[in-house]
């Protein structure tokens, strides 16, 4: 089994320098796409040695964010051979992921998707990776109190659940290669992809709870969707550059 990821990120450095190091390992391939100005992001993929891809597809210096146009930049570097995944700069996969993934014995006529915890705030996340709490335990249990629970999208007008784009499984073989990219900020590409599978093909892998991790409480869904806006996510004082 193979498995490649795409991750769009431009000003989320500070949120991929904590994810990158996990999630690097669980793929056959990983590349991290941005934008040419957002050099912080560019060092991080430098120093783990991941392939960054330098756009201007997200027009971010323009004043948008054009995800889906970026991460068909992405899928553009793969060799789309077997299961190819999507995921945000700030999800972090737990360390068993990729076991998880290859015991689920998974239909490639699918699209699949996980739960998330929400991690609302760098403290929090430090305290937890001092003494994690075990999301699988014994081959048995999957734990998921740790923190709070990010809710599911179920859109009558698509008949149901979608996975939606922090984390988006899906098999090359499918023939969906491609993103729709005519959005000029990061909402509804990731609903208007899933709903390219019917009801009946899109599923989640319940044994997988991803970490998403967000720098400030109560920031409001889809705060960044048009370029950042929230605090830098860390333990130093806010940066006034993140809310520019």
């Amino acid at each position: 089994m193979k498995i490649e990821g795409v991750v769009t990120c431009v000003d989320y450095a500070d949120f991929l320098a904590e994810t990158l190091p996990h999630n690097r390992m669980l793929f056959d391939k990983l590349v991290v796409v941005t934008a040419p100005e957002d050099r912080a992001t560019q060092r991080i993929c430098e120093y783990w040695h991941v392939e960054c891809i330098k756009t201007d597809s997200f027009r971010s210096r323009w004043g948008e964010f054009r995800k889906g146009a970026a991460i068909n930049e992405g899928l553009g570097a793969l060799k789309k051979q077997e299961w190819l995944v999507h995921m945000d700069a700030d999800i972090l996969l737990p360390p068993l992921t990729r076991n998880l993934i290859e015991a689920a014995n998974l239909d490639p006529r699918f699209i699949y998707g996980i739960d998330r915890h929400m991690v609302r705030g760098y403290e929090p996340w430090r305290e937890f990776l001092s003494m994690p709490g075990l999301q699988q335990e014994n081959g048995i249990f999957v734990h998921p109190t740790h923190f709070p629970m990010g809710v599911r999208v179920i859109p009558k007008r698509y008949g149901g659940w979608l996975p939606i784009g922090f984390f988006q499984m899906w098999h090359a073989s499918s023939g969906r290669l491609r993103y729709p990219d005519s959005h000029s900020d990061a909402g509804r590409t990731d609903m208007l992809f899933a709903a390219q599978w019917p009801r009946c093909r899109r599923a989640l892998i319940p044994e997988i709870i991803a970490y998403h991790l967000e720098s400030e409480p109560g920031a409001p869904m889809g705060a960044n969707w048009n370029g950042r806006r929230t605090r830098r996510f860390s333990a130093e004082p806010e940066d006034p550059a993140y809310r520019a």
